[in-house]
């Protein structure tokens, strides 16, 4: 039977080299403190009192110690006197010499001394006390002294070593021995990495692309029996948000292999040669953890083309990085088992050597996601949330067209602080609609102050937005229109069109007229035009250059395109036509402006006073939704909202 009732042996203290240096430390003070009178106990006595003693001729003998310290031996027939009974000295240390009864520090030496021949000469004294003149040093304490400097010296730099050399303060790589030291954070399956492919919801074709690359590593004979080679490395590209880094960390918790993590930033130092230096520690540990993944997040911050726009030479040292990150991908065995996955939004700018098959043999683009796959992602964002059981997600999904996946989290969380701020219990309907006009619009500042006529004037800019979309076929449906400040834009007016994946020419056009229709309510009403249209005046001048300089939709410049998709002009700082041309553009964008300008002109001053009508509930009510616009204008002629299965949603603010 085994005893489990034996006490533990108590841990003895381990040894500890510093013990010897505290010892040493405490042993130089101790004599330095209690060094030469240190370990005597003497009484003190002033020059007054030794004076009347001297002429009492209590005074044996005077020892002046350094010029400016009189140590007093009293003769044994004055050591006998009541007044100096309490004036014999003790020693911690037995001594082999007679110890001075008082001690005492005068001024000028030479006054002292004239003082006492006049007293002996005097008093006449027999026998005559000696005087006699000696100097002490302190050596441990000046020996002491002078080496504290090196002592400091020194001891700082040890101290500085041990964390250089333990990497302590900043990891591996954030020291100078560590330096060229990968930052990559390691997971492997001692991490709860929680993120699973459940968690991603929507990109249904990049998330089958990352799941066969976690597949290759589990299973590689299932692809290598038939004589397939495991890819080298995955890209993922996409618009900022849309789930790059989430589908990354996914790939981490269901892999069950090394998974190294990392920015491309962490690359980039300020010293020479760094960069690839770390790039060789991070696949040397790659390959000795094989199978493994490395996840380079924002890629582009080393992956830049080399030789464009390098007029200083400044980007040597990224060039140098990327040159090794090259090579360590090209120069991996087909059995390493090492597979890089790389994340960009910028995947125009990268290297065109980066992009070559055999090294990101798949480039994997990760999209905006649609109104189906809006509504995975509002699933998975609202399971925390206490949320109306009558919500509707279909609904939710499609007021909220052109939203990535953390506007979507974004969304979630701001409606359930609009809902806890209103004291509610659940999070509905209404507060979603909140959140997307607070993301979207911003917040509302319903104490800005704006006078009557400016007041008017938003009004009526912002029913002329409603009444031109209301009456043309191509654009978008209104949803609302307000006169609240909110943001940077002192109204705003919602619609939803349809989402096209193609845009035609009169769609278009009707767009823009829709937008200028503010700024021609301004010139019908007052007769005069404002500032407040600069939102309105920006988008169309874009929509305009778009269709004559980018898609080739106007028939004077023709089926040309300036647009370069790679994102590196190649045209330097000239342009790519002719100053006629240049001509001929700057006129078509403004003649196509004009026009739909006048037609929205056109279209209120035949509608004037059902203009005026909105305008007045507008400014009466604030906030006007579809049904008011129907009171007014009768049902839209156009309506397709019962055909329309894909919706978007769309602010248009004025300054």
């Amino acid at each position: 039977m085994i005893n489990d009732n034996k006490k533990p042996k108590a841990k003895k203290p381990k040894f500890n080299p510093y013990w010897i240096y505290g010892g040493i430390i405490v042993i130089f003070l101790a004599m330095q403190i209690l060094g030469g009178s240190g370990f005597q106990d003497t009484k003190q006595t002033t020059p007054s009192q030794f004076m009347a003693f001297l002429q009492d001729g209590d005074i044996e003998k005077v020892e002046i110690v350094n010029r400016r310290e009189a140590k007093v031996y009293l003769t044994k027939e004055a050591e006998q006197k009541e007044i100096h009974k309490n004036s014999k000295p003790t020693s911690l240390l037995p001594s082999a010499t007679k110890l001075p009864n008082y001690t005492f520090e005068f001024g000028d030496l030479q006054n002292f001394e004239d003082e006492i021949a006049t007293i002996i000469n005097a008093q006449n004294l027999d026998p005559k006390p000696k005087i006699e003149y000696k100097t002490e040093q302190n050596l441990w304490g000046d020996f002491l002294i002078g080496l504290l400097p090196f002592i400091l010296l020194i001891g700082v730099w040890i101290f500085i070593m041990r964390r250089m050399s333990s990497g302590a303060g900043g990891g591996a790589g954030g020291q100078i021995f560590n330096i060229g030291k990968s930052k990559a954070k390691l997971f492997d399956e001692n991490d709860e990495v929680k993120t699973s492919f459940k968690d991603v919801a929507g990109l249904e074709g990049a998330k089958e692309e990352v799941q066969e690359i976690v597949d290759f590593l589990k299973n590689p004979e299932k692809y290598t029996s038939l004589g397939g080679k495991i890819p080298k490395g995955a890209l993922l590209v996409g618009p900022p948000g849309t789930g790059k880094t989430l589908l990354a960390r996914a790939v981490a918790g269901e892999a069950k292999v090394p998974f190294f993590s990392l920015s491309g930033s962490d690359f980039v130092e300020m010293f020479v040669g760094v960069g690839a230096s770390r790039v060789r520690d991070l696949f040397k540990q790659a390959k000795e953890k094989s199978p493994s993944i490395i996840f380079i997040d924002e890629i582009d911050a080393i992956g830049r083309a080399r030789g464009k726009s390098n007029f200083s030479g400044s980007n040597d040292e990224r060039e140098n990085t990327l040159n090794q990150l090259l090579t360590e991908m090209d120069g991996f065995g087909t059995n390493s088992n090492v597979i890089v996955l790389a994340a960009t939004n910028r995947a125009d700018v990268l290297d065109k050597a980066l992009m070559r098959a055999g090294r990101f043999d798949r480039q994997i683009f990760v999209d905006l996601p649609d109104v189906r796959e809006r509504k995975e992602i509002f699933e998975v964002h609202l399971r925390p949330l206490k949320k109306a059981k009558d919500l509707d997600l279909d609904f939710l999904s499609k007021q909220t067209p052109g939203f990535s996946g953390a506007d979507i989290a974004n969304v979630c969380n701001e409606a359930a602080l609009i809902a806890a701020r209103n004291g509610k219990k659940a999070v509905d309907k209404q507060d979603f609609l909140d959140a997307v006009d607070r993301i979207v619009g911003g917040l509302e500042k319903k104490n800005k102050i704006i006078t009557p006529d400016e007041k008017k004037a938003i009004a009526y800019h912002e029913a002329g937005h409603a009444t031109v979309s209301w009456m043309l076929e191509h654009a978008a449906p209104l949803v609302k229109v307000t006169i609240v400040p909110r943001g940077r834009s002192l109204g705003a007016a919602w619609y939803l069109p349809e989402e096209r994946l193609i845009v035609r020419p009169e769609q278009m056009l009707d767009e823009m007229c829709a937008a200028l229709g503010g700024r021609a309510a301004e010139k019908v009403i007052f007769n005069k035009i404002s500032t407040g249209a600069l939102s309105d005046l920006e988008k169309v001048t874009k929509q305009a250059r778009a269709m004559v300089t980018i898609y080739g939709l106007s028939d004077k410049v023709g089926n040309l395109t300036y647009y370069d998709s790679s994102g590196q002009s190649e045209y330097g700082f000239t342009k790519p036509y002719s100053e006629q041309t240049a001509e001929l553009i700057d006129k078509e964008i403004s003649d196509i402006i004009e026009e739909q300008y006048e037609r929205a002109v056109n279209l209120l001053e035949l509608h004037k006073d059902k203009l005026t009508q909105l305008a007045e509930v507008l400014l009466e009510k604030e906030v006007i939704f579809k049904d008011n616009l129907e009171k007014i204008f009768g049902k839209r002629p156009f309506d397709k909202s019962e055909e329309i299965n894909k919706t978007e949603k769309t602010s248009d603010e004025e300054e």
